[in-house]
């Protein structure tokens, strides 16, 4: 097995139970060497969340949506590895002295699947709907700098056939990086116009972009097919490949059981599965290569809602956070595939990591306890846990389903550890929609999650008073100040400064506490050649090919 690894170090994982054919489809084994189709890829992946109406690239937040429909969908600029930006449907851009105006000239080549001509009044339109009410859009709409209020996107206007312009009432240095996203990809002007309400549900005809990949099959919670667009020759400057893909048809398989993934890929049923748990790693086998890729963004985190219960005192969050032992946690469950997560930046994150706070805190339960006392928290009931007023210390945690190996192995260990402090956590794992109901209303005390991005501004979806994704609830006017001026700024040194200091801010404040930094671990068949991956770890299959020997 060829393991290249990015930012981990890897050890050999113990035994794990790998799923049987018959847990994968029924069908016969095959060699995990050959595919059954020389055209055909099968890709298995987790997609769970896709079937609960997230397939709109621009309403979904999930990145499976951005992994699945990235095939499909392209971007005005490519990012490279080393952070830097080439054309792609956009042939050049202009960016205006004061940072308010970004102006795109486009490529005149490029047609939607459906045939309609990809020009300036599409992304216009596109970018139209990413921030209209019925749309609901969360993270294309924050990437845009969107907000119903206090946002910076003022308008997209015609220049001309093949000329845009993106206007902001204020400089938005993370626009570049925004528009090489997933999220802030085109569809065909007539499916936004005929289909619009129908794109969170996606499918053929619906979901019609201008990619490499048409999407003509979907099941939900089975299969998305993708089949070669024929027409394709528009890929970003400096790629490896040329006009249409070399692999005709590619299949996504959705499993949501890391072991039945792994299955499918060792019994030849798949020659890719991506989201592999480190503890299977070592049972792959040495006809795979394993990609593991540190992510950049945000951690894996606890989000602490200082909006409800006990988490408005700051005394019981610190204790909270003191009141864990991570480090032997992490090391143990990941064993040694991914790291302990110091700040709310991943190190992966460019150009804003903190690395001052790392062993800057550390396990002291008896501190936590002090703490606890200090806040009157000082009895306890006949189960053993603290209380106040009658009242007992006690944090709801609300998570989705399906919850992953790994994190409901960190929930026994902060469970355990706060146990013994009298501190009472109570897990509520709910379906996604029951989830995002009682999210949206911060009915919880503890929610958690990781969020990959290429840009520190994640942290404005997570922090600001706006933001859509705060789940602390934080309200701060110095946490919206830092916020926003790093947004406004364009040097690097300047804005990492500012990203700094709201790492600084977290480590006293501890609103949020983050846990790990995760890792995309994927799968792959040796027969697959030139596969490449983006910055999130994510593959791309444009320049890929099969071979029927390793």
């Amino acid at each position: 097995m060829r393991i290249r690894a990015r930012s981990t170090s890897w050890l050999r994982a113990t035994a794990a139970v790998i799923a049987t054919v018959a847990l994968v489809s029924g069908c016969s084994v095959t060699s995990p060497n050959t595919a059954a189709d020389a055209n055909t890829l099968t890709y298995a992946i987790n997609g769970g969340t896709l079937s609960g109406g997230k397939m709109d690239i621009h309403s979904s937040a999930f990145q499976a949506t951005a992994l699945v429909m990235r095939n499909s969908f392209d971007s005005l600029v490519y990012e490279k590895a080393d952070g830097s930006f080439v054309p792609w449907l956009a042939t050049s851009w202009q960016i205006s002295d004061d940072g308010l105006h970004y102006t795109f000239d486009l490529r005149h080549d490029v047609t939607f699947h459906d045939g309609e001509p990809f020009n300036a009044e599409a992304v216009k339109a596109n970018f139209e709907h990413v921030v209209a009410p019925e749309t609901a859009s969360a993270d294309a709409a924050s990437l845009i700098g969107y907000a119903e209020t206090g946002g910076f996107y003022a308008g997209t206007a015609v220049v001309d056939k093949y000329t845009v312009r993106v206007d902001f009432n204020r400089p938005y240095a993370p626009f570049l990086q925004a528009v090489s996203t997933a999220k802030l990809g085109f569809y065909s002007p007539a499916t936004l116009r005929d289909n619009a309400a129908q794109l969170p549900a996606g499918g053929p005809g619906i979901s019609v972009g201008t990619g490499p990949y048409v999407l003509t099959e979907y099941t939900p919670d089975q299969s998305i097919v993708f089949t070669a667009n024929k027409d394709y020759n528009w890929a970003p400057e400096g790629s490896t490949h040329e006009g249409a893909p070399a692999i005709e048809k590619l299949v996504f398989r959705i499993l949501p059981e890391s072991s039945v993934r792994t299955g499918a890929l060792t019994s030849g049923q798949a020659q890719i599965a991506s989201d592999i748990t480190p503890n299977t790693v070592g049972q792959i086998g040495d006809d795979f290569s394993i990609e593991n890729v540190t992510m950049p963004g945000l951690p894996y985190t606890l989000f602490l809602n200082e909006a409800h219960g006990v988490f408005a005192d700051e005394n019981v969050r610190r204790a909270f956070a003191l009141g864990v032992d991570i480090g032997p946690a992490v090391a143990s469950i990941y064993q040694g595939q991914a790291k302990r997560a110091w700040s709310i930046l991943s190190p992966a994150t460019p150009n804003s990591y903190d690395p001052s706070l790392e062993d800057s805190w550390t396990f002291d339960p008896d501190q936590a306890n002090a703490l606890l006392d200090a806040s009157g928290w000082t009895k306890r009931d006949s189960d053993g846990y603290r209380t106040k007023d009658g009242a007992r210390l006690s944090a709801r945690w609300l998570a989705y389903t399906p919850v992953s190996d790994a994190n409901a192995s960190l929930g026994d260990v902060v469970q355990s550890d706060l146990r013994k402090l009298g501190f009472e956590i109570v897990r509520d794992n709910l379906e996604i929609a029951q989830y995002y109901e009682q999210f949206n209303a911060r009915d919880y005390d503890i929610s958690d999650w990781s969020f990959p991005s290429v840009d520190a501004d994640v942290l404005r979806a997570h922090l600001h008073s706006g933001g859509y994704k705060n789940g602390s609830s934080i309200v701060d006017p110095v946490v919206d100040s830092l916020l926003d001026d790093a947004v406004a700024t364009s040097d690097p040194a300047e804005r990492a400064a500012l990203y700094r200091q709201l790492q600084q801010w977290n480590a006293i404040h501890v609103a949020m506490v983050p846990i790990t930094v995760p890792t995309a671990i994927t799968a792959y068949s040796k027969i697959i050649k030139n596969l490449s991956f983006d910055l999130y770890g994510q593959p791309l299959f444009y320049a890929a090919s099969l071979t029927t020997t390793r």
